[in-house]
């Protein structure tokens, strides 16, 4: 994992909080518009995948339970983790790519809805992304799943055994055999790109997505729920489309009209098949913090595109990108979070003069300015690192945002928005950004968070992890009892 060279430590601490008065007279806990639904605050739940569906993207009890909890909050807002538009193998995600989950997510919303009384809104994310692989075991790589060309041959004398040859040569000699794509899928593992339209699939994706998302979007407002986000940003499909490194030729890379073709066309498709009760809004990235990646100015021509183009919403989140990430060991996935794109996704409390919090509100601000600008008022979401009351409510007053995420505080704390808001904020439970529950998510267990994973372990009814060593769920809290 990437982290600053600084490696100044911070602690969390907040020492004062709201009265219930001031909170009843905050601009945080105010409604807001999103499209055609109202929330009851401006609190949002971004999405987070925690691993608790199964092999066949099923909801789960344990998706139930984990939903549940954070609706007992009572936040205005939860978008449901990213759920995949393709019925295609992709370990415990869920999905929404056929009718046959229909009834599953309908439970789902109902859940949400039932535990916050009616108070919380919920989307589901929708989410494409293109094949990777495990980083394969050099042997069998090399015996195996690279495919032998002449320009393997042309390496060794005539009539020589080429796979037996090079499993001889040291790792330099061996880069200089293979192409620059078999060099990275020995040492990385096979990741497909939405350049390489030599593959038909990949080449047809402007054909095919479009349909794919509005499907889902139509699933999803069949079974209740408010509306959709499409999942725009870090590693994946759309987000790549949109990347200033998408160097396609056809009508769907190179200038920047070129790379909004498609994020475009989806949005039209979804917002036909639906109808103007639902929410359509996307999640995009403020800055790739990439080689040659989308920065901050652009980011904001691409905010106004797509706000331009009718978006209810535009949710702000930055970095997340396959393109720095770390080499994985043998035999595990490159994760998108582990070079310094990800690190600024998800600072931790190691960092550099800067610090962890807030590093996403200056772009933020920047795009919203940019919106107001040209006289569109669509609501912008900031996420990164809000944990205070009068952090988040000091960004509503300043106008740097219009509705604050809150991912692993409500994590740490499902309850915060409740606590806060009946004025016992000393009750929070804080994160303390160790990013305990991102080490998780990256070895694909079921996440949850130090600050109450091993809680009460006895206690009657409660479920625990795979292993028998974690409970799932946050312990439930009952006003004035401080945990």
């Amino acid at each position: 994992m990437w982290k600053p060279e600084e490696r100044i430590k911070y602690t969390v601490i907040e020492d004062h909080w709201p009265t219930t008065e001031e909170a009843s007279k905050s601009r945080l806990f105010s409604p807001i518009q999103v499209g055609p639904i109202t929330l009851s605050s401006r609190t949002w739940v971004p999405a987070m995948v925690p691993w608790r569906s199964n092999e066949n993207g099923d909801v789960t009890q344990d998706v139930l339970d984990w939903y549940e909890r954070f609706a007992s909050g009572k936040p205005g807002l939860i978008v449901v983790e990213a759920t995949g538009i393709r019925d295609i193998a992709s370990g415990p995600l869920l999905r929404i790519s056929s009718d046959k989950y229909l009834s599953g997510l309908a439970k789902l919303v109902d859940t949400i809805k039932h535990a916050s009384e009616g108070e919380t809104r919920v989307l589901i994310q929708i989410i494409d992304f293109l094949q990777i692989r495990r980083r394969p075991d050099p042997v069998k790589y090399l015996n195996k799943h690279l495919t032998i060309t002449q320009q393997h041959h042309n390496a060794f004398k005539s009539g020589t055994d080429v796979r037996s040859a090079l499993q001889t040569l040291s790792m330099d000699e061996l880069e200089s055999v293979l192409s620059d794509k078999e060099w990275e899928d020995l040492q990385f593992g096979y990741r497909e790109r939405i350049t390489d339209t030599h593959l038909s699939h990949i080449a047809k994706l402007p054909e095919i997505l479009p349909g794919l998302f509005s499907d889902a979007a139509r699933r999803a407002e069949s079974v209740g729920f408010d509306g959709v986000e499409l999942h725009y940003a870090h590693a994946y499909t759309m987000a790549s489309f949109l990347s200033a490194t998408n160097t396609r030729s056809d009508d769907y890379g190179g200038s920047l009209d070129g790379r909004l073709r498609l994020p475009l066309e989806v949005y039209r498709a979804v917002r036909e098949s639906c109808s103007s009760k639902f929410v359509v809004g996307c999640r995009i990235l403020s800055d790739e913090i990439i080689n040659k990646g989308t920065q901050v100015i652009e980011a904001c021509v691409i905010a106004t595109q797509l706000a331009s183009s009718g978006m209810d919403f535009i949710s702000l989140s930055r970095g997340g990108k396959f393109d720095d990430a770390k080499q994985p060991r043998v035999g595990g996935a490159v994760y998108p979070y582990t070079g310094r794109s990800g690190y600024e996704c998800m600072p931790s409390y190691i960092s550099d003069v800067q610090g962890p919090f807030g590093r996403n509100v200056e772009p933020v601000a920047k795009i919203r300015e940019t919106l107001r600008y040209h006289g569109l008022q669509t609501p912008v979401v900031l996420a990164g690192g809000q944990y205070g009351f009068y952090q988040a409510e000091n960004l509503l007053r300043e106008n740097q945002t219009d509705i604050v995420g809150f991912a692993r505080q409500a994590l740490a704390d499902p309850d915060w928005f409740q606590k806060v808001k009946l004025g016992l904020g000393a009750e929070v439970r804080l994160c303390k950004y160790t990013n305990y529950c991102e080490g998780l998510d990256q070895k694909h267990k079921q996440v949850t968070c130090e600050l109450w994973d091993r809680d009460n372990l006895n206690e009657t009814g409660i479920s625990l992890t795979h292993d028998g060593k974690r409970r799932m769920l946050a312990p439930l809290w009952s006003q004035g009892e401080n945990r």
